[in-house]
């Protein structure tokens, strides 16, 4: 949740609001509990231009997040703790060409509860990964978000269909609630 897709004058901008809300809550209810949190950006200098660059021919709006730009920075709102790992990536799934396997496999996890934007890219491909990395895999509803209602509802049923579970938030918070 960069401000690159919270902030309106963004051209990758989504209405995200009460997703911002819903994770809100979620980092709340995972840091009281223990439980790491990763977060994710996405930041182009010139290296990173030429290793996505059928990825930016493709949506050239992501040139949007140059390396230095506010809308790589994670929204203040979800801001993370100092200790709270931020990986740069350069494509939709956040365990694509970073160090988030590593990350998980030091923590023990079992189970991966992924939340941003868009739920038809970087969600929905990250979801794809939860699960051919071996992990369980949960979406809270309303702690995601598309430009598209549409592309948003099919990504949410083929990820309920085919990677893992789709709840709502109270029942994702329920769930951390009982972490040991």
């Amino acid at each position: 949740m960069t401000l690159g897709f919270t902030s309106r004058d963004s051209p990758l901008h989504c209405e995200l609001e009460h997703a911002v809300a819903a994770i809100g809550r979620l980092l709340a209810a995972a840091r009281s509990r223990g439980a790491p949190v990763v977060y994710t950006t996405v930041s182009y200098g010139e290296g990173e231009k030429a290793v996505a660059k059928a990825f930016i021919e493709k949506v050239p709006s992501l040139l949007t997040l140059a390396e230095g730009s506010p809308y790589t920075e994670i929204d203040p709102r979800i801001a993370p703790l100092p200790d709270e790992p931020v990986l740069n990536k350069l494509f939709a799934s956040a365990f694509f060409g970073t160090s988030l396997q590593s990350l998980l496999a030091a923590h023990d996890c079992d189970s991966v509860i992924v939340t941003g934007a868009s739920t038809s890219g970087c969600v929905r491909a990250t979801a794809v990964d939860v699960l051919q990395n071996g992990y369980r895999l949960v979406v809270p509803r309303e702690a995601v978000g598309d430009r598209s209602p549409a592309a948003h509802e099919q990504a949410l049923y083929d990820i309920d269909a085919k990677y893992g579970d789709v709840v709502t938030l109270d029942d994702a918070l329920s769930a951390l609630s009982g972490l040991a």
